[in-house]
């Protein structure tokens, strides 16, 4: 594969990638933890625990058409968006389309009128958080209700509105 920037493109979820979204965050999941059972809930059934709440699920699609990553934006309820179910095929891994997914989730939230945008994660996985890093989420205590997931031990927010100068954050 060459320059990802070239070879990949950004969609939204379209019907013919849903088995993709479960098998790139199950082979994840299984090389780093367990897949737990909200896990399988969600990737079981994304329509119903991601889109029909006004969330959002991105993929990075080669010109073939073959799904390399997905990301999903859960909406929580009143602009609460949660950036979830990232994922990379082994294959495209290291070369820039994690950082293609971010983008582009940071771009639709932008547009979302949402309010906070937060993550969850765990501490074994240092490239991942410091992309999150990179991208202006900063760490944050765990919520009082805690997470769904036993391996999330890193919660982070978005903070890149608060690091903006005001006339760039019209939203």
């Amino acid at each position: 594969m060459g320059n990802p920037a070239t070879d990949v493109r950004i969609a939204s979820f379209d019907p013919r990638w849903r088995e993709d979204f479960a098998s790139l965050n199950i082979e994840w999941l299984q090389r780093w933890f367990v897949v737990e059972p909200h896990d399988r809930e969600v990737l079981g059934n994304p329509e119903q625990y991601i889109l029909a709440d006004g969330g959002h699920i991105l993929f990075a699609v080669a010109a073939d058409g073959q799904a390399l990553g997905t990301v999903a934006l859960k909406h929580d309820g009143d602009g609460v968006y949660e950036l979830t179910k990232m994922a990379v095929t082994p294959d495209a891994r290291g070369q820039g389309i994690g950082r293609l997914l971010m983008d582009a989730a940071l771009a639709l939230y932008r547009t979302l009128d949402g309010r906070e945008l937060y993550l969850e994660s765990s501490s074994p996985l240092t490239n991942a958080i410091a992309m999150y890093e990179r991208s202006g989420f900063r760490h944050h205590p765990a919520p009082r209700a805690g997470s769904h997931y036993a391996r999330a031990d890193v919660h982070m927010i978005w903070e890149s509105w608060a690091n903006m100068p005001a006339q760039d954050c019209a939203r």
